[in-house]
């Protein structure tokens, strides 16, 4: 929180760096459990002093592979979200090399193009029937139908044409190549957690927040799904030891312990019930 005084600012500053120098000296602790260090957040606003303690903690256990050890600092949810969403839109504005004659034979038969050019072929499709079957002259009728047709040809009937940009590359009987600019139809959630600070990471199951306020304070809000189970405690986070954690962690085990029974219980359930059948 840079709104705080500069007193306070540089004092967390130092004290970022003191421990991080704590955790290169005795590394031999990290190389044991096999866990890396890793800082997420906004690199830009650390101070030089304190980013070349975040490199050397991060360059010191880059090859431990067992556990991950996130700091996140400085981190605000809403920014890695942004930066996520700024990410997804550079690599989607990027064209792709691709082979002009096999992308012509794939049919986007679900894209919106598509679907809309379908949707508006079979409402004119309705109303020429419609019109043939309530005009009172044959001439008029075919004035009409072969107008309507007409339309239907020009806007909506002919092949969907790609909102992709292509340009032609080498001809003379090889392959053409152009460029593609990926569909963004296609971004997903999981596209999203790629560009995430947390990207390649297992789900959050557990969230413990201290201070005795009950609220996520802008922090792991893309991170935090439907099964993350959130503990708020009325300590301050200096105070939050292993004696602390401990509860915590054997309550939260026992909870995940009950729910699996239940899966377990759920599904043999469904399956005795097929067998009887």
């Amino acid at each position: 929180n840079f709104k705080r005084s500069r007193f306070e600012v540089d004092a967390l500053m130092n004290l970022a760096k003191l421990k991080l120098d704590q955790l290169s000296q005795h590394g031999e602790l990290l190389q044991r459990y096999g866990a890396s260090i890793r800082i997420l957040g906004q690199r830009e606003l650390v101070k030089p002093d304190v980013l070349e303690a975040i490199d050397k903690a991060m360059e010191l256990t880059k090859g431990n592979g067992d556990a991950i050890l996130n700091v996140c600092f400085p981190y605000t949810s809403r920014d890695e979200i942004t930066t996520a969403v700024r990410g997804c839109v550079e690599d989607w504005s990027k064209p792709v090399v691709v082979d002009l004659a096999a992308l012509q034979e794939k049919q986007r038969v679900f894209s919106e193009t598509h679907i809309t050019h379908t949707l508006r072929s079979r409402h004119l499709s309705t109303d020429v029937a419609r019109i043939r079957a309530h005009s009172p002259s044959s001439a008029e009728n075919s004035d009409v139908e072969g107008s309507l047709t007409t339309s239907s040809s020009a806007t909506t009937l002919q092949p969907s044409t790609p909102s992709e940009m292509f340009l032609p590359g080498t001809e003379g009987g090889k392959s053409q190549k152009g460029h593609e600019y990926p569909n963004p139809e296609r971004i997903t959630q999981a596209t999203l957690d790629e560009h995430m600070f947390t990207a390649g990471m297992p789900p959050l199951e557990l969230l413990v927040r201290t201070s005795g306020v009950e609220r996520l304070s802008d922090f792991m809000l893309w991170q935090s799904h439907q099964n993350t189970e959130v503990v708020f405690l009325d300590c301050l986070w200096p105070e939050f030891d292993l004696w602390t954690f401990l509860p915590v962690l054997v309550e939260w085990q026992w909870r995940m312990r009950k729910a699996g029974e239940g899966r377990g219980d759920r599904l043999f359930a469904s399956s005795s019930s097929r067998k009887t059948r």
